[in-house]
């Protein structure tokens, strides 16, 4: 594989979706919020949407490898 890590180094900006989308923390996203940062004219809150919804689709890992 290219690089095992290659989410560590995706989320450049940890918290920011949910500071831009002002969802307080702890909560999750609703999926009509994200769903419409995804159209957003907002180039950087687009891609982070986008983002979001990819690691969704991703299984959880439990503790260190």
């Amino acid at each position: 594989m290219a690089n095992e890590k290659f989410i560590a180094g995706a989320i450049k900006r940890p918290g920011a979706l949910r500071k831009a989308l002002k969802v307080p923390e702890g909560k999750n996203i609703p999926e009509k919020k994200l769903e419409k940062a995804e159209h957003s004219k907002n180039p950087r809150l687009r891609k982070e949407a986008v983002l979001a919804e990819t690691l969704k689709k991703l299984p959880r890992h439990k503790g260190p490898r």
